[in-house]
């Protein structure tokens, strides 16, 4: 016996309702004319990753960071107009933002 089962042992009036298709609409990002700024640093002795101007808000930019972060499973964060992204993974970087349609410049190195 299956959890609708059990279910429709408890509740033999309900009828359930109808299953609707969620439709998920892909946020779409602003893509600006000017390059993004990828460059390497150095802090606290750790190598970072930093992705800088961005002309879009900071939702979509928050969006971009959450995606970098998890398509290339590191750690970062988003401060002051700028995505953080723990390494050196700026040639990983560049692609990922490239096959979006960004124009990035590389920076430092």
């Amino acid at each position: 016996m299956d959890f609708k089962d059990q279910l429709r042992n408890l509740f033999p009036d309900h009828e359930p309702a109808p299953e609707e298709a969620l439709i998920q609409v892909e946020h779409e990002l602003y893509v600006q004319k000017e390059p993004m700024i990828c460059k390497f640093e150095k802090r606290n002795g750790k190598p970072t990753t930093i992705i800088d101007g961005y002309d879009g808000t900071d939702e979509d930019f928050k969006i971009l960071a959450k995606e970098i972060k998890t398509k290339l499973s590191v750690g970062g964060s988003f401060k002051e107009n700028s995505i953080i992204i723990q390494c050196n993974y700026r040639d990983k970087i560049m692609e990922i933002l490239k096959s979006k349609g960004f124009k990035v410049k590389r920076v430092g190195g």
